[in-house]
């Protein structure tokens, strides 16, 4: 009998297939005892395989590129903390083996992690697929991971840690439900990049039956447990027409009657280069430069680091516009050089700008590396600030911007409500803004974006949200300036169209999402998103606005 579930869609298609399951979760290791004289070969084996697994995480980073490699290297600077080994080696100085001291040091750290504020619960995750991987190691059993199969599956798990999804197979994995995380959890993101359909935050995913058929739609977050045969019929042809769409619709983005909408990718360094060219990106709407920095958090990067991996990108969009995000650290990304240890609630604290103005040093070499990779190129480069709240942030990033001698537009993003309230103020100082919608919905709603229980709030549908990016665009339209989005709501193909209903003037994406997107736009009229966007606002909740929007764009309203 169909079964109905509902979670949060946070990558887009139809996957129908069986189940299978995520291998099961290490147990706890027996808390024996060894004698003082065994310590030192255990504290060995406890470094050995901190070793091994760091190596091991770096290494799939490697093999995966792009995001995934920039989420995997600051996994493995967890498993190698100096404090996290130095705890590890004390417990088995007092008596535990290498995997009960692994397994105790990494509760401890978990419970302060959990404790943070909440902010950086959704790195818990991460840290326990790391304890995992050593204890694993440790005891010599398999590590659990993505099953073994030949046939193509839906893969079902409590949660999935980066190292799993950055090597998922599309070819094995249709598609795959999680019971938590969120939709800017790494596995969110790392899924759109990937290009698979995905639903998180399902309560009682891993309860569904080994086996069993689902059908997964990851634009609505519906999965549908042993479809029958009329719901399965009716996903496959929607599956097949937003394929057909995909393959008609080419060239730069615009609606159906000319309206341009450029359509940006969203990078985290050259690796992510080649995907965002085969997409047909116009550009690039966010270019985050935070993983040169996670190499090492005890020192920023040399100016001259800095300047081969920006000229690598730019240089890969000739007559293009790429638009760099200074460092954004601080909260859920601390870099030791940086950000202050000991601030009770990271994501009101000292990040973004607050940090670069509080070390105008690293601000001054960045800008100073991006002139340089600029020069003799025919790019469009434009670079913008993270967290700005006002007129008096976004005067001190231009006169930053002004004293590096930097050739291009300097911007303003839009992460704080503040700044949405007062887009014209800021568009004194800076010539574009560029709203980041993840953000902007964690300090609307107040609700963290790593949290899993607020993910409600998490909704880029909400109206509340919606009315603060019409703010923004509409002040922008008044200085005669741009208001692009480069958060995550950019990459769904409906909202994409209503964001430019709303007025905004470019969308940024993973590049995985671009084709939707282009197609969407393609197959309606500006003034069409414009009636859908005020649909949507006419709501009060993200789920109704979803709906208002999706009856105007189908046909089916004719408000």
């Amino acid at each position: 009998m169909e079964t109905t579930l509902r979670g949060v869609g946070v990558s887009h298609g139809v996957a129908i297939g069986e189940v299978r399951h995520m291998g099961t979760a290490l147990l706890e290791p027996p808390a024996k005892q060894i004698s003082p004289g065994e310590a030192e070969r255990e504290q060995g084996r406890a470094r050995q395989a901190v070793e091994a697994v760091g190596a091991d995480l770096i290494a799939r980073g490697n093999l995966a590129g792009g995001e995934a490699q920039a989420v995997l290297e600051a996994q493995a600077m967890m498993a190698q903390d100096p404090e996290l080994i130095a705890d590890v080696e004390r417990r088995i100085a007092g008596g535990s083996s290498a995997e009960r001291g692994v397994y105790d040091a990494f509760a401890s750290y978990r419970e302060l992690l959990a404790g943070a504020g909440e902010y950086l619960a959704g790195r818990v995750a991460d840290l326990d697929d790391v304890r995992n991987r050593i204890v694993a190691r440790l005891l010599g059993v398999p590590m659990p991971g993505v099953p073994d199969s030949d046939e193509p599956y839906v893969l079902i798990a409590r949660d999935l840690a980066p190292a799993d999804t950055a090597l998922l197979d599309p070819a094995l994995v249709l598609g795959f439900v999680t019971e938590e995380g969120g939709p800017t959890s790494h596995s969110a993101i790392l899924a759109r990049a990937l290009g698979v359909p995905a639903v998180v935050a399902l309560a009682g995913a891993t309860e569904v039956a080994e086996g069993a058929t689902v059908a997964v739609d990851g634009s609505t977050g519906e999965v549908f447990v042993e479809p029958g045969s009329e719901r399965r019929a009716r996903l496959e042809r929607l599956a097949a027409e937003r394929r057909a769409a995909l393959g008609s619709a080419t060239g730069p983005g615009a609606t159906s009657d000319g309206h341009k909408v450029p359509l940006l990718a969203n990078v985290g360094g050259p690796g992510d280069v080649a995907a965002a060219l085969e997409a047909g990106a116009e550009g690039v709407g966010l270019f985050r430069t935070e993983f040169l920095f996670l190499d090492d958090s005890a020192r920023a990067p040399s100016e001259e680091k800095q300047v081969a991996a920006y000229r690598a990108v730019l240089e890969a969009f000739p007559e293009g516009r790429v638009v760099v995000r200074v460092l954004d650290a601080g909260a859920d990304k601390p870099l030791d050089f940086l950000t202050p240890a000991d601030e009770p609630n990271p994501a009101l604290g000292v990040r973004g700008l607050r940090s670069l103005l509080d070390h105008p040093e690293v601000l001054r070499t960045q800008l100073a590396a991006l002139s340089r990779a600029a020069e003799g190129l025919s790019v469009y480069l434009e670079v913008m600030a993270p967290m700005v709240a006002d007129r008096t942030d976004a005067k001190a990033f231009a006169d930053a911007c002004r004293a590096a001698g930097l050739r291009a537009k300097f911007g303003a993003m839009v992460e704080i409500p503040s700044a949405a309230l007062r887009a014209r103020s800021i568009l004194q100082e800076v010539e574009f803004l560029s709203l980041g919608t993840n953000d902007l919905a964690q300090y609307t709603f107040a609700a963290d974006r790593q949290v899993g229980a607020v993910s409600r709030l998490q909704d880029p549908w909400h109206p509340a949200l919606l009315d603060l990016v019409s703010l923004a665009a509409e002040g922008a339209r008044a200085e005669g300036k741009s208001c692009g989005v480069c958060g995550e709501a950019a990459s769904d193909p409906l909202l994409a169209c209503v964001l430019t209903g709303l007025g905004v003037t470019s969308l940024s994406m993973g590049a995985a999402s671009i084709p939707y997107v282009r197609a969407a736009l393609a197959k309606h009229t500006l003034a069409q998103c414009e009636r859908a966007a005020s649909a949507a606002r006419a709501t009060d909740s993200a789920e109704e606005a979803r709906r208002a929007a999706q009856a105007v764009l189908s046909g089916e309203s004719h408000t």
